[in-house]
């Protein structure tokens, strides 16, 4: 895809329901240009897949989708198959909806654990002011915090410079907060306990206005980030399943409190 491309895709995946963020063509791009797949019929297009390289053997699929009146005819499985040749012979992840669990299985996907959306208001969330913002100079510390099954530099450096988002640091901890259609995304967050990560969060929030929606994706593999969401009287949402194709990647659950991007890992 090209950039116009992408953006026609994270259009439908707005109508998905997804909520992307404002800048997530520009960001997604960025990443990987040659890893996002638009399907074509009849000179106009009606599928999409992202089949992002992270680099170290590990890829991501994701913004797997196909306009509603073309579903069921075969067109999918094209785009998949394609992301699956792009990716091959490496680890790749995804976060599949419910209903798409079983057929990833069927290629050979098995599941890790449940991410699970949290909704919340930013004034139940809001705390006292902490942590820096980020700056360039900073990006080797920060790079160093990623909680992912490989190093993703291009990937990192991105995320933080995505305009209008809240990117904070404090002690051993890193949060983007990113505008969205609707509300903000909190993601990644990062942080060696639940303190460390319910004071970002607060600072984050306190920026916003109290009735502005706030999204928190999080991993049911961290206790303490379930309980940073529940305390706070974020409400569930939905789930998906964080599935992998190959080698089980191993890495510090405990430290991880939201997930960065369903599209992108």
């Amino acid at each position: 895809m090209s950039a116009d491309d992408l953006r026609t895709a994270i259009g439908w995946a707005a109508s998905e329901g997804w909520n992307p963020g404002l800048q997530d063509v520009e960001s997604f791009h960025e990443i990987d240009p040659d890893g996002f797949l638009m399907g074509w019929l009849d000179g106009r297009p009606v599928g999409s897949i992202s089949a992002v390289d992270w680099g170290s053997g590990f890829g991501f699929i994701g913004l797997y989708i196909v306009v509603p009146e073309l579903r069921g005819k075969g067109y999918g499985i094209q785009l998949w198959r394609a992301a699956m040749e792009r990716l091959e012979g490496k680890t790749i992840g995804l976060d599949g909806v419910v209903a798409q669990q079983e057929n990833y299985a069927r290629s050979g996907f098995r599941l890790a654990h449940r991410n699970l959306r949290f909704e919340g208001t930013a004034g139940a969330l809001a705390g006292e002011a902490y942590g820096e913002e980020l700056v360039d100079s900073a990006f080797e510390s920060v790079q160093a915090l990623d909680v992912a099954p490989s190093s993703r530099p291009t990937y990192v450096r991105r995320w933080l410079r995505q305009p209008r988002a809240i990117t904070l640091r404090g002690s051993d901890s890193v949060l983007v907060c990113r505008p969205c259609l609707n509300g903000y995304k909190i993601g990644p967050l990062v942080a060696p306990n639940i303190d460390e990560a319910r004071r970002l969060l607060g600072s984050a929030c306190a920026r916003l206005a109290p009735e502005t929606p706030v999204f928190l994706d999080v991993p049911e593999t961290n206790s303490e980030a379930l309980e940073l969401a529940r305390t706070h009287g974020m409400t569930r949402q939905f789930e998906t399943a964080r599935m992998y194709h190959g080698e089980q990647p191993e890495f510090d659950h405990t430290r991880w409190f939201g997930v960065t991007t369903f599209e992108l890992g």
